[in-house]
């Protein structure tokens, strides 16, 4: 079992260390806020999508979803245009605007849902890496497994959030902030840029 946990362990942190679109959100809502508890409700919606995705690869059902022919096309298509839109949004704020503009719990939940569901790369490599990687164990191992992966991903959204407060609190001027929004949206648009040659690879 101790060896299921391990593995479990290293598959998660695998997948989740890169990064993507998801983290960069939690990170940003950490920056974004005056006080990390106002950040929780991203921190929280991330950690349940990511636990939903591996509950469902593990138990397989996300599986056979995406191999329905046409729900890879569109989950990357929405992914693009999301992403475009949100790479803009972040583009265009600045930390003056960030104090007035931040959202709701509503919207930032929403967001928060989108970064995380519509993200093929995430969808397709928990199914891939996690769901696969779960099929040699069975019974009592192969929760320990799914428990070991899901505790690394509530984890890190928790610190990622942290690391984004104590980087606003570092940053007195809001240079820094502004560079990182810059940075956050070259990346952003460069994933969206990969998913469109993907989707064409598909098409």
């Amino acid at each position: 079992m101790i060896e299921a946990v391990i593995h479990g362990v290293i598959l998660a942190f695998g997948l989740i260390l890169p990064l993507g679109v998801q983290n960069i959100f939690v990170f940003n809502q950490g920056v974004l806020h005056p006080r990390l508890r106002s950040a929780l409700p991203v921190v929280l919606t991330a950690a349940l999508c990511d636990t939903l995705l591996i509950g469902a690869a593990v138990g397989g059902v996300s599986l056979i979803v995406l191999s329905v022919a046409w729900i890879t096309p569109v989950v990357y298509g929405a992914g693009i245009l999301f992403l475009t839109y949100m790479g803009w949004k972040i583009w265009q704020a600045t930390p003056a605007m960030n104090e007035q503009k931040i959202r709701s719990i509503k919207g930032q939940v929403g967001y928060a849902l989108s970064v995380s569901l519509l993200n093929p790369h995430a969808l397709l490599d928990t199914v891939g890496v996690i769901g696969a990687g779960s099929l040699q164990y069975s019974g009592g191992t192969r929760l320990a497994f799914t428990v070991a992966t899901i505790t690394v991903s509530w984890i890190w959204f928790l610190g990622l959030a942290a690391a984004g407060h104590l980087f606003r609190q570092a940053d007195a001027s809001g240079k820094a902030v502004r560079l990182l929004n810059i940075i956050s949206a070259l990346l952003i648009w460069g994933i969206a840029g990969y998913m469109v040659l993907q989707l064409w690879r598909i098409l």
